[in-house]
């Protein structure tokens, strides 16, 4: 059976000789190592290993992995979203590309394995699915589209916990000076700490040992948009007096009539990015165990995170909506719709922050092992690539040091941070990366695929209503990354690099 943990831990906790259940290992150890079972300590960090070992390869994490990966910034902006859409459109776009993710997620499920979905061949990464399946140049392009997409979210996130951590510290300055206070902060220098973070968390060797930082982030996650839904529900029993509309901001009072097209074309790609998952479905597929078949489990784990993504979204995009009106703030936890109480406002950017810090490494995970990969095959004689040194770390046991991998993963933290630095755009970078990603990956491949799978006779009505969605989100992506890369144009406009904004 395969399972959720790596081979090498498994041959470095288990003697082969004796038959141990492997869910009583860390029971075992730990009496071994404290000699006496009744411990309250020792019980309690027993049950924890227990309960993790159990959950460890499941839907359960992998419904903690898809939360981690789709309840990220793009919540923040889905009240602006709302506010250029409105009342009516917004809801509707909102839900439409929560079924069209819940309905591709489910077919990308099915092609983990090729041909059969139960019992064929397993593929561990999107391009080895599109290969299995579709072949030829369609491999090429399906990964410049991941891979693009990955290097792109890692930038955006890297964008939004700075600002995260940036609005902790202005929250403080409004509190202690004023709501009129100039409280300004770079920042760059929140972006280097993010960044130091980020190369250590790298040394992770793989996505197999990543199921504790997902759970945390998935808790962080929920904390966050709780209280920025409390927050607003708060706003709106407090009577203040908004204007909303049916249609969104409103042309001549609000925006110009050009304004309000690049806006809805933006918002569009603001939620598209809100459900992006895809490209790290199947890497979260490859860490389910065997049995059940994984495309049950993932099509219950995507069941899960996508319809409680999805009320989330719903509430705080609408609620959001009703408490700002159409002057809704891009970021509505960091754009300074909310002051008071500070210390909420406080704990809730720390746990964006921590959120951000996990689901960084949920999209970069692929990105380095496809590196990685590539390389360990080019240069198999290559000590420097492939050379594993056994380091003793106290508290931890035995680390698995690979030069390559610290000084690869280190320079790409880097050059993310830096980039970062000199485009940080939060609402267009965001429509940018939900645009160019969600047709490809979340759309096209995971329909051409079902249909080489299930050899759909051409022009047949399930054939045809398929290619017709497929046509049609397209569209919707190339107008989305229009207005995202004319809102980058006007951005770039007045914006001076590696300089303190207002």
């Amino acid at each position: 059976m395969r399972m959720g943990i790596s081979a090498r831990t498994w041959m470095m906790m288990v003697d082969p000789k004796e038959p141990v259940f492997i869910y009583f290992l860390p029971l075992k150890m730990l009496i071994f190592m404290h000699g006496h079972f009744f411990s309250f300590n020792t019980l309690v960090l027993a049950l924890g290993w227990f309960f993790f070992f159990l959950l460890e390869g499941t839907w359960v994490t992998a419904s903690a992995h898809i939360i981690t990966a789709v309840i990220g910034s793009g919540v923040l902006s889905l009240a602006w979203a709302i506010a250029q859409l409105g009342w009516v459109v917004g809801p509707a776009v909102l839900m439409a590309f929560s079924f069209i993710t819940y309905f591709t997620s489910t077919l990308l499920a099915d092609c983990y394995r090729a041909p059969d979905p139960v019992h064929g061949k397993r593929n561990y990464t999107y391009m080895d699915v599109v290969r299995a399946y579709l072949g030829g140049r369609k491999v090429q392009l399906c990964g410049l589209a991941q891979y693009a997409n990955l290097v792109g979210v890692t930038i955006g996130y890297t964008i939004t916990a700075s600002i995260s951590m940036v609005a902790v510290k202005r929250s403080n300055c409004f509190h202690k000076h004023g709501h009129h206070a100039k409280c300004q902060t770079s920042n760059n220098p929140f972006m280097v700490i993010f960044a130091c973070i980020q190369i250590v968390l790298s040394q992770i060797p793989n996505f197999h040992n990543l199921s504790w930082l997902s759970i945390l982030a998935a808790i962080m996650s929920f904390a966050y948009s709780s209280i920025g839904l409390g927050l607003s529900i708060a706003k709106v029993a407090g009577g203040e007096p908004v204007r909303t509309t049916l249609t969104g901001v409103t042309v001549g009072v609000d925006v110009s009539g050009s304004e309000k097209i690049w806006r809805t074309f933006q918002a569009i790609g603001d939620i598209a990015f809100a459900y992006a998952y895809s490209t790290v479905l199947v890497e979260i597929q490859d860490t389910i165990k065997s049995s059940p078949p994984e495309n049950k489990s993932m099509k219950r784990a995507t069941t899960l995170g996508v319809s409680t993504t999805t009320l989330f979204y719903v509430l705080c995009g609408l609620v959001g909506y009703a408490a700002f009106g159409n002057d809704a703030p891009g970021n509505f936890l960091t754009g300074f719709g909310f002051y008071e109480p500070f210390w909420l406002i406080d704990f809730a950017n720390i746990c964006i922050a921590i959120h951000l810090i996990g689901a960084y490494q949920v999209f970069a995970q692929p990105l380095f092992g496809f590196v990685e990969g590539w390389c360990a095959r080019q240069w198999p004689d290559s000590k420097f690539i492939t050379r594993e040194h056994a380091v003793d770390i106290p508290c931890y046991g035995v680390y698995y040091l690979n030069l390559f991998r610290l000084v690869w993963r280190t320079a790409y933290v880097v050059v993310t941070a830096v980039v970062a630095m000199i485009f940080p755009f939060f609402n267009d970078f965001l429509g940018l990366i939900g645009a160019g990603s969600f047709w490809p990956l979340t759309v096209y491949f995971p329909i051409e695929m079902h249909i080489a799978q299930t050899n759909l006779p051409k022009y047949s009505f399930r054939w045809t209503w398929l290619k017709i969605l497929s046509w049609v989100c397209l569209i919707v992506s190339l107008i989305a990354a229009a207005g995202s890369v004319q809102g980058l144009i006007q951005s770039l406009k007045t914006y001076k690099p590696f300089q303190t904004q207002e």
